[in-house]
This record gives structure tokens, C-alpha cells and sequence, in this order.
């Protein structure tokens, strides 16, 4: 396997696949997955041409099962390890939900020319958590209620969630992909318990305001409006404003997941803002 190690000791598995002269474009996963959830995307950009990149944040997929940094400072500076030992210069950095926290906090971060662009897709930023400063957000009590879901039957949430909201199998005349669930299952089941536990707070709790004024390269902000997992009204309608150099572009009636159930629809648009 690809790995690189990281200053802490903690291995990070990636997928690099493509010509190392092509624009690299780097994927960032939703939790509490894998780069596995890009293998439609990988292998459409491939094809166009370009260097694929997707890594396994620390604690999931193949990764290193940490038990301490997992949270956003450290998240961020994992990719930072990776796109220099991979010496990627002009890279377009795509990140889906917890991925998309990944990406701001990245990028607003990244050293002068190592990114080109971004995309946040059902991303988390700015922030989830309902508080005084947030009064749109969500309660606590929801995330509460994923720990406490996921300490009580990890396996079972892991087939609830993806089965549910995620794709919005829920909806009436939804087009229900067991694949789709038993794949989300597979990799939410190969990460870490502790990590996954610890990220519920990272990518609920951590404010990316700061983060988003601070990108200075161009921002492509996608969500469908019929999102359960992020709702839209609190991220990205609020994200599009922060943002120096930001495209919103709001699909109607997708869900979290519509990388996954919609790569017909996601995939062009995500072609026509890199060559733009």
C-alpha cells in the first residue's frame, strides 16, 4: 500500500494514480469513510487526464486507528505532509462533507502555490453546531446523539445512516442503491472507533469562518438543497458569502451523498470549474 508517515508516526494511506506531470486533483472524504467513496470521480478524472489523489484521513479506511489528533489542526496538517511529500504544486483540492472542513482548513493554511482551486461539497464550513453566534445550527443534542449511536452499535449505525438520510434513500421514489449502503457500511466499519468518535466533534464543533475569508484562490461551493445531513441553509448559502472568490451552485432536490447517486450531474460541473 501507498503510505506516507507522518511526524507523529501515524501512517496515511493514499491512492495516486495518473501522470505526475498532469494538474493533480485531491479528494477529501466524508466521515466516517474512505477515499473508496471517489471511485467515480477518480476514475472520471483520470480519464480526462488528469493525477488522482485520495487519502485515508487518520483514523479511517486503511489508515493508522488513532487514538489522539483527531481534529482539524491536525487533519490539515496531515494534508500539508502529504501534498509536499507528493510535491504537488497547481492542485485542485474537492472536499465532501467532514472532507470539505478538511479542504478550508487546508487551503486557508496551504504554502504559496500548492493549490490552484477548491471545492466544498455538502461541506460542513462554516460551522455546525447551534450556539449564540450560530443560532441556525444544529443543536448539540443531535451530535450527542450520534456518539451516543455509535458507542451503543457502531455496525447498526453504520447501516442506518447510509440506509436513511445519507442519500436520501428516505425520500419517497428514491432510487435505493443497496450497493451504495453496503459500500458506505464496508468503509465506515474499516476506520476506527475512537477516531470516528473524536471527529463527530471535529467536524461539528470547529468554526471555519476564519478559514473561508482567508482562501484567496477560487472556491466552488456545490449542495443539494434537499441535504439532510449538512442542511444547506446553514452552510453553504453562508459559506458562498465568505468566501473572497466563491460559484455557488445549489442542486435541487439531491442529497448529502450526491457525488455518489448523482455523478452524472456532479461530475461535469466539477470538469467545467477546473478548466474554467
Amino acid at each position: 500500500m501507498s503510505t506516507i508517515t507522518t511526524r507523529d508516526g501515524t501512517e496515511i494511506y493514499y491512492k495516486d494514480w495518473g501522470s505526475k506531470d498532469a494538474q493533480p486533483i485531491v479528494f477529501h472524504h466524508g466521515w466516517p469513510l474512505s477515499a473508496d467513496d471517489w471511485d467515480n470521480q477518480m476514475l472520471f478524472f483520470l480519464e480526462q487526464g488528469y493525477r488522482v489523489i485520495a487519502h485515508d484521513r487518520r483514523g479511517h479506511g486503511r489508515s493508522t486507528q488513532t487514538a489522539t489528533g483527531n481534529e482539524m489542526d491536525t487533519y490539515a496538517a496531515d494534508v500539508a505532509e502529504l501534498a509536499a511529500a507528493l510535491d504537488l504544486t497547481n492542485a485542485v483540492h474537492i472536499g465532501h462533507s467532514t472532507g470539505g472542513g478538511e479542504v478550508a482548513h487546508y487551503v486557508a493554511r496551504a504554502e504559496p502555490g500548492r493549490v490552484a482551486k477548491a471545492v466544498l461539497i455538502g461541506a460542513v464550513p462554516p460551522v455546525m453546531v447551534k450556539s449564540e453566534t450560530n443560532p441556525g445550527g444544529l443543536p448539540i443534542e443531535v451530535f450527542d446523539g450520534f456518539r451516543a449511536a455509535l458507542v451503543a452499535n457502531r455496525a447498526q449505525f453504520y447501516i442506518d445512516v447510509p440506509t436513511g438520510p445519507f442519500y436520501g434513500f428516505n425520500r419517497a421514489g428514491a432510487s435505493v442503491s443497496q450497493g451504495a449502503i453496503d459500500n458506505w457500511w464496508r468503509q465506515g466499519m474499516m476506520g476506527g472507533a475512537k477516531a470516528h468518535y473524536d471527529c463527530i466533534k471535529a467536524f461539528s464543533e470547529t468554526d471555519f469562518t476564519e478559514d473561508l475569508k482567508a482562501i484567496d484562490v477560487p472556491v466552488l461551493i456545490l449542495h443539494g438543497d434537499d441535504d439532510q445531513i449538512v442542511p444547506i441553509a446553514d452552510s453553504a448559502l453562508l459559506a458562498a458569502k465568505l468566501v473572497k472568490h466563491g460559484t455557488l451552485k445549489i442542486y435541487e432536490g439531491l442529497p448529502h451523498g450526491m457525488c455518489t447517486t448523482h455523478p452524472d450531474i456532479i461530475n461535469p460541473d466539477l470538469l467545467a470549474f477546473i478548466k474554467g
